[in-house]
Formats: structure tokens, sequence, C-alpha cells
């Protein structure tokens, strides 16, 4: 249903009359079960990748900062989000230039860099995680705890088939963008 839906939002403008809607939605039924999930999948994702920022975009980075009580390495920064290190350094930069985070060389390893909130960027992060909190709650409102839980297994159980295809294709390396 959502891949229909999200079909006709993105053709929206190609459809003058109900006719081709229902054809659209006729096509979308004629979908075998595997392509309704593998699109309505892609949907989901887009529309998180929209309104919550991304994979690691600002919010999620200030977010990870004031959960992890406001200061942590930007090595193991790197290393918990999936983007490339220096797509994480331009993050990081911005976030630095709107006076959110600062970065400095930690006092136990000259070499690793700590990454820390301010003042401004601790608000600035606790609104955010308001705001991601209160999105999850409503984005899964429709289902019941059981659904959830049986979803969430689902899911776990497609995460590990789909890094084990990955691992294989891959060589065992890690998908970053």
């Amino acid at each position: 249903m959502f891949s229909a839906l999200y079909t006709i939002g993105r053709e929206e403008d190609d459809l003058d009359n109900d006719s081709s809607r229902g054809h659209l939605l006729e096509r979308e039924a004629s979908k075998t079960v595997d392509q309704r999930i593998l699109s309505d999948l892609g949907y989901f994702g887009h529309y998180l990748h929209v309104n919550v920022g991304g994979r690691a975009g600002k919010q999620n980075i200030l977010v990870k900062l004031y959960r992890a009580g406001g200061t942590i390495s930007q090595r193991y920064l790197q290393e918990t989000v999936p983007i490339s290190s220096a797509s994480l350094s331009e993050v990081l930069s911005k976030l630095e230039g709107q006076g959110l985070i600062s970065r400095a060389r930690s006092d136990q390893d000259r070499r690793q860099l700590n990454v820390t909130l301010t003042p401004e960027g601790k608000q600035t992060a606790i609104e955010c995680a308001r705001r991601k909190e209160a999105f999850e709650s409503r984005m899964l409102s429709v289902l019941g705890e059981d659904e959830k839980r049986d979803l969430a297994h689902t899911l776990d159980r497609l995460v590990e088939h789909w890094v084990h295809i990955e691992q294989e294709e891959t060589g065992g390396k890690r998908c970053r963008n």
C-alpha cells in the first residue's frame, strides 16, 4: 500500500484523471510480494532520510553526543556512523561553525580528537532528541506492542541476511557513502 501511495505521490503531476490513478493502483497491485516489500522498504528509507536527517546528519550526531554524555572521540563517532571520514569531518566542521560542538585533542592520547557539545549544542541536542522520540512514537503508533516486536524480529532477520549478502559481494568490506 505504501508503495502505491509513494508512487502516486511521485507521479501525481503526470496523472490527470481518476482512471490514471486506478491504472496505477492496479499496476501496483500486480507486483509480486517481494517487489512490494522492497518498494515499501525503499519508501521507508527515503521517508526516514528526509524526515529524520539522513543516516548521519547533524541532528543524529548531536543526539549521539548527548546520549554519550556530551563528549566522545571522533574515532569512536566514525566507527558508529555509516558515512565516510571525509563526510563526517564535513558535518562536524559545520556543527563547529554553528557553535554546537567543539573539537580538541584528547589529554590521554594526543592523536585523538574529542568532540564535545557546547551549551548551545546540548540544548539543540535535547530538542532534537525530543523531536526524534516523538517522531518515532508517532510513526509506529498504528502497531500494537506484539506487532512491533514481530516487525523488529523480521527486520533483524533481514538486516542479518543483507549484511551477509553485502559481505559476500564486497569481500567483507562495509559499504560506506
